[in-house]
């Protein structure tokens, strides 16, 4: 089973947009990661999103390339526990149920946060780096999880 933590893309400021979607940056980002993901093959079983409108939106980017081709369209999911302040103890006990392929797509310092603790059983050990629109993928293996590959915009 592949787990894909993914940070939003570059969001707009509170005085800009007080939702904070997307930068057009932030989109053309996303698009660039979407295509990656898509040339590498992934698939996904779900993809679940925050309810903040710049993961919500990042999700959906993300979807769009994942469900072309002729493949099955992912609705990607609105989810609790993916917020910045979240227990991200949540998502791992749900993932210890789960058997299929899951993209979770969050915010600072959540997606770090439980990198950690799925690699290494420790929330605040070895916390992954991750710039907006970083994807990391982890392989469930046994008991924890292996980092597989890492892409960010601008090195995907």
């Amino acid at each position: 089973m592949f787990v894909y933590l993914v940070r939003h893309g570059m969001a707009k400021s509170s005085g800009e947009d007080p939702e904070r979607g997307l930068t057009a940056g932030g989109e053309k980002d996303i698009e660039k990661i979407g295509a990656s993901l898509k040339k590498r093959g992934l698939a996904v079983d779900n993809i679940f999103h925050s309810p903040k409108k710049r993961a919500s939106q990042t999700a959906h980017i993300i979807s769009d390339y994942l469900s072309h081709d002729g493949g099955s369209f992912i609705q990607p999911e609105l989810s609790d526990g993916l917020l910045p302040e979240d227990d991200p103890e949540q998502w791992a006990d749900r993932l210890e149920d789960m058997d299929c392929d899951t993209m979770l797509v969050g915010h600072l310092p959540y997606v770090g946060i439980l990198t950690s603790l799925l690699r290494c059983g420790d929330e605040y050990n070895g916390v992954e780096d991750f710039s907006p629109g970083t994807v990391v993928c982890l392989e469930r293996a046994g008991e924890s999880y292996e980092l597989r590959w890492k892409i960010a915009p601008g090195r995907s």
